[in-house]
């Protein structure tokens, strides 16, 4: 059985580069065409998407839109207004020794690509890589996560009747596919996943040195300075740490409050807690759940360790895990060993922001950096710390705007994409230098006639 799957998918691959080679994709009234017809097909699926997302994970309707749906559409109309601009050949400066030479930048499609999604955001990143790869000219294969069950079965509906899989497939299967799609040979793989995952494929595209988008997560942390506006602080993050309950890779990971406002955070932010989900978050329609067992109880054994705040509440049954904060876990602490991708924040004071920024700096660099407090000293924090993206006086924002690059740097990953960013990712920037049959000047040729004179002049230009 192994071996028929195998066939198939090196099936696909063929296919896929066969169809590539036509240069179909490289017309932009086809890739525009192409982009509307997925614009139509997540209208016509809406209601089931929403429908699947409340079963993987117990998204609201509401949370649905506004964290998958809505996302994908404007990235799609982001792509449709600008495509033609940005797929143009640009003229580029030419200096000075190399004319009458022109020179220009050309953009073509990498190839074929292999997206992989997580379960997280099952619907969001399978499909908002796709619009680069749509965008760009490229072939894909979607894989999405066997853990979101729900969400995978109606994209691979979505995507076989929008589609012909010679050009866009979708493959649907466990850690078996994943390792015998890596074997095959693609021109881009994007992986949205662990670091420990991402290391897996990083070594398998190495074998046919294949360039890699990783994005992946870690422990992005949240500073709330002493001169912070504590109330808004406090509802931002309560917000950005609950949103998909606490499954998401830039959620704020661990949180860092100067000590003369940590009593009145932790207030606002229970307050906030009970605000947006009532004081029993389980009865709450906005209020999603852990994605499995196997999550649960991971979870569940990092609360074993930790001195709770608040919260702490759990239903195995129901997969339901309530907001929690928790007291000042130190370093081995299994809590602050790993990304805790759930509805847990340790809360940690501190008396100096340099305490703050040796425990950040101590760390593998984050996907995201949270800070609240002034302006001006913002600054001088961001100066000191490397991350993926950041937010100053908010949480996770950043992520919606197109017109930013998302990505990690280190081990939460590699590469950009969003907006021109995922266009560019699955583009291949071509340097083109076109030179005149006459004059052809004999001085870049051996023996090198006039060479001292041409030194002076490079010389002078080097300066």
């Amino acid at each position: 059985m192994e071996n028929v799957e195998r066939d198939q998918l090196r099936e696909t691959c063929f296919v896929q580069n066969r169809f590539f080679a036509s240069q179909k994709t490289r017309n932009i009234k086809f890739r525009k065409a192409q982009l509307v017809k997925l614009r139509q097909a997540i209208k016509k699926y809406e209601q089931g998407v929403i429908d699947a997302l409340w079963q993987d994970l117990r998204k609201s309707p509401e949370e649905a839109y506004l964290t998958e749906i809505s996302v994908v559409l404007m990235e799609i109309s982001h792509h449709l207004k600008n495509l033609d601009r940005w797929s143009r050949t640009r003229r580029c400066p030419t200096p000075f020794h190399l004319r009458p030479s022109k020179s220009s930048l050309m953009v073509e499609p990498l190839g074929c690509a292999l997206i992989i999604a997580p379960w997280n955001y099952p619907f969001h990143l399978l499909l908002h890589p796709l619009i680069g790869a749509i965008s760009a000219g490229c072939c894909a294969i979607l894989k999405p996560s066997p853990d979101a069950t729900a969400t995978s079965a109606l994209m691979n509906k979505m995507i076989s009747e929008t589609f012909d899989p010679e050009y866009i497939a979708l493959v649907e299967g466990g850690r078996d596919v994943n390792t015998m799609l890596l074997e095959q040979r693609h021109d881009l793989i994007l992986f949205t996943g662990s670091t420990k995952v991402g290391k897996v494929v990083m070594k398998a595209a190495a074998r046919h040195l294949t360039p890699v988008l990783l994005e992946l997560g870690g422990k992005s942390p949240c500073i709330v300075d002493k001169d912070a506006k504590v109330d808004v602080a406090a509802r931002r993050i309560a917000w950005g740490k609950t949103i998909n309950a606490g499954q998401t890779c830039i959620a704020p990971d661990y949180l860092l409050v100067h000590e003369s406002i940590k009593e009145q955070l932790i207030s606002g932010m229970i307050n906030h807690f009970e605000s947006m989900y009532g004081k029993d978050p389980r009865q709450s329609p906005y209020y999603p759940r852990i994605i499995n067992q196997k999550a649960m109880e991971r979870l569940q054994g990092l609360l074993q360790e930790s001195k709770i705040i608040y919260g702490g509440k759990v239903d195995p049954a129901d997969k339901y895990i309530s907001p929690t904060l928790t007291d000042q876990a130190g370093e081995d602490n299994p809590i602050m060993q790993e990304e805790i991708f759930g509805p847990l924040l340790p809360v940690i004071s501190f008396k100096e922001i340099e305490d703050a920024l040796k425990i950040i700096n101590d760390r593998e660099k984050p996907l995201a950096f949270y800070y609240f407090g002034s302006n001006h000293k913002a600054k001088d924090v961001l100066s000191r710390v490397s991350s993926g993206g950041v937010c100053l006086n908010d949480t996770i924002l950043h992520v919606a705007n197109h017109h930013l690059p998302f990505g990690g740097v280190g081990h939460s990953g590699t590469g950009r994409y969003h907006g021109k960013e995922s266009f560019l990712a699955f583009s291949n920037r071509r340097a083109i230098l076109e030179t005149p049959t006459w004059p052809d000047l004999p001085f870049q040729y051996p023996p090198f006639k006039m060479f001292r004179w041409v030194k002076k002049y490079l010389d002078r230009r080097g300066k």
